[in-house]
Formats: structure tokens, sequence, C-alpha cells
């Protein structure tokens, strides 16, 4: 197997997350890490796993040929060979990565072993924050106890989970029937013997098809699988479903992380199945004004090689 070769140490700090309830206007200044350093963050982007690529750019001209690189790459021709290989659309390429492959990287991820790699456990630690400060952003607002809530993207019930030990009546589903099942065992384990807790209602479905009414309707790390036209649709029926908030994380597209996504496609090795796509926040801003709502709160969760914006959103006539 080859070896992952890095040019320097990588120069990103993780940052505590903060969150506000105004917009942000000043500018967000990042250091400048190596041209190989942004390869090796980018291609752990869509699937973390660098072990399988060799990344070494070094020389003045790295630069120049890195961008006469970005310029002849086809991601696209890339994502369409996907979708054919499963025989639909994005939606089928996640569902069939999430069922094989992605399920048991991203089981390993989201769990507790130590069978992971450097840049594995960093987003794990990316991840859990983001769930700890949804739980903080709910909490602020009072109790869960009785709370209807729906987990639109699951996933192993990461979140599902801490929720049903606040007491809160949760609905959680997933594209992914292996990831529903995998949720249920470690629900069922966490929630064993606990008085007033209610197991989670798991079920295998997509945000599209999830029908109801929730007081609160949170989705997490869902839409980078999506392009924005799609990701505008799913916003828009998920905020259909909820009564009072709505929470969203989603992987910011600023100048900065395009090019590292960008960065990423020249290196997709075998193991990159999925595809990302990344949106700016002023997008999905945009899409819940459209249906009637507003951000109220805004926060932003980076580590090294994780980075997540998330925003919660109340109907308009609420927050006036």
């Amino acid at each position: 197997m080859a070896t992952t070769a890095l040019s320097s140490a990588f120069s990103f700090k993780a940052r505590t997350p903060s969150f506000s309830n105004r917009r942000r206007t000043t500018p967000q200044v990042l250091p400048l890490p190596s041209v190989a350093d942004l390869a090796a963050a980018a291609s752990s982007m869509p699937d973390p796993n660098l072990d399988g690529t060799t990344v070494a750019i070094v020389g003045g001209g790295s630069l120049a040929a890195l961008a006469a690189a970005l310029s002849l790459s086809d991601p696209q021709k890339r994502r369409q060979e996907q979708a054919v290989a499963v025989g639909g659309d994005d939606k089928a390429v996640v569902r069939d990565y999430f069922n094989n492959s992605g399920f048991q990287r991203w089981k390993k991820i989201y769990g507790d072993t130590d069978e992971v790699n450097r840049v594995q456990l960093d987003i794990r630690l990316g991840h859990s924050k983001t769930v700890e400060n949804v739980m903080k952003m709910l909490l602020d607002e009072g109790p869960l106890r009785g709370v209807s809530v729906l987990d639109a993207g699951c996933g192993t019930g990461c979140l599902s989970i801490p929720l049903a030990k606040e007491g809160a009546l949760v609905y959680a589903s997933d594209i992914s029937a292996a990831m529903v099942a995998e949720a249920e065992k470690q629900a069922a384990e966490a929630l064993e013997g606990m008085e007033g807790v209610q197991m989670p209602r798991f079920d295998v479905n997509d945000l599209e098809g999830v029908r109801g009414k929730y007081d609160t309707v949170v989705c997490l790390d869902v839409l980078i699988h999506y392009p924005q036209e799609k990701a505008d649709e799913m916003i828009a029926h998920l905020a259909s479903l909820a009564e009072n908030r709505l929470l969203l994380s989603f992987a910011p597209k600023t100048l900065y992380y395009d090019l590292l996504k960008r960065i990423g496609e020249l290196f997709p090795g075998p193991s990159k199945a999925t595809r990302a796509y990344l949106h700016a926040e002023a997008d999905v801003e945009r899409a819940l004004q459209r249906v009637g709502w507003k951000i109220q709160k805004r926060g932003l969760i980076t580590t090294q090689f994780y980075f997540s914006r998330l925003v919660e959103a109340v109907p308009i006539a609420s927050a006036s």
C-alpha cells in the first residue's frame, strides 16, 4: 500500500466553535498551508481515508502546476460515472455507498474504536463537536422532555441517542438501511434500563420521504452529498416538517474551502465513492427565506480536517 507523504506538518489549529445571533461580516483570516497540506486535507472531505494515496507536491513551480492540473480536472465526469455505476442519480450513489463501503468506514469514524487514522480521528472529533453544539442550542431553549425531534439523516445515532436521554421523542431516519440497523443497535445498548426514556423510532427513508410534524427538525452533515438545487428542495421539505426550529449543518462554500475541495478531486483514490458539494451560507439562507424561515443563530465548527457551518432557523413570523 502506498504511503501518504506530506511536504510539511499541517498548519491548521482546531478552533472553538462560536455562535451568534447576527451575521458575521468580518472576513475569516486563515493561515496559508502548503499545497501538499491542502491536498491531504481536501482528499479527506468526501471519504477520509488517506492511506491509499501518495501526495508529494514540492518545488518552486508547484502552485503553477497545481493551477494547471485544476484546470484539466473533470470531477463532473467522475460524478456522472459514479451515478451510472449504481444506476441512478446522487441519491442512488449515496444510498449505495452508505450501505456498503461507506457504512464500514463511517461506523468506525462515528464509533469509539482505536482503529482509525489521524484524519478519521480528527473528523470524529469535529462531528462530535457539532453534536455537542446542537444539543446546547436545543437545551438553551429549555428542557427537551416530551419535545418531538426529527433527526433526518441520523447515521449511527450520534444525535438521536443523546436526544432520547434528555427525554425527547425522537423520530430518526436515514437513507441507509445499514446505518439505521446500527443506530437501533447502539440506541438499545445505550438506553437500556433508563427510566423515563423512550426509544427513538428509526426508519429507512431519504430526506424527501419523511412525513409528519415535529417541534424540531435537525439535519447534520447530509447536504454535502447533494448539489444546491437538490439541497434547496430538501431544505424546503424539512422546513415544512418543523413547527418551531430547524437546525442544519453543511460544509461551507468559501474560496478557501472550495480550493480544498478542488484539490482533493485531483486525488480521488479508490475509496472516494461519494461526491462532495459545498454550500454558500447565503444560498442556504435564501432557501430558508423562500419558505418563510429565518436564521437566528449561526456557528462554525472546525478542526484540522472537519469544517461545518451550523445554523438554527425559525419561522419568520415567530422571529419578528
